[in-house]
């Protein structure tokens, strides 16, 4: 970790809260309203956001697994999601949210009109709109997470 924490203070907390109160207070909002808010299905918010954790090399994010109403995904799915492209576990709602995730993580200027017909054929337009924000939530702070070395220390407050 490249910030010095005090001694009994939670690296989460201290850096999300303490540092940056006014910033850090709206990102984990957005970050926890992600989980509690979304409308997407299981199968296809944790292919996205198992790809972005993937890409991110957040180790939390990782290991991570999101339960809705007592239901994770199977203990392979981490393995499938880095097959998304030959994996047959997924159905085509599951396969394109990894491949979205990837796209929108590593070539988002090369999302073609290809891409977004097999998308829109099966999300319609505000399921891609909450797929995106998302993205950009666990893209920016999965990141901010890695990079600042927190990932080893990341808890979400609620679970």
């Amino acid at each position: 970790m490249i910030i010095d924490v005090p001694q009994g203070k939670d690296p989460i907390s201290y850096v999300w809260g303490d540092m940056v109160p006014g910033i850090g207070g709206a990102a984990a909002k957005l970050s926890l309203k992600v989980y509690s808010d979304s409308t997407l299905g299981l199968r296809e918010f944790e292919a996205a956001r198992l790809r972005i954790a993937q890409i991110n090399g957040c180790i939390f994010c990782q290991d991570w697994r999101t339960e809705r109403d007592g239901v994770k995904v199977e203990v392979t799915f981490d393995q499938a999601v880095r097959e998304w492209r030959t994996t047959d576990a997924f159905d085509d709602r599951t396969r394109l949210a990894a491949e979205y995730a990837e796209l929108y993580a590593l070539d988002h200027h090369n999302i073609d009109d290809d891409f977004w017909a097999r998308m829109l054929a099966v999300y319609d337009q505000r399921e891609v709109v909450e797929l995106s924000m998302c993205l950009g939530s666990w893209l920016a702070f999965g990141r901010l997470n890695r990079v600042l070395g927190l990932d080893t220390a990341c808890v979400l407050p609620t679970h």
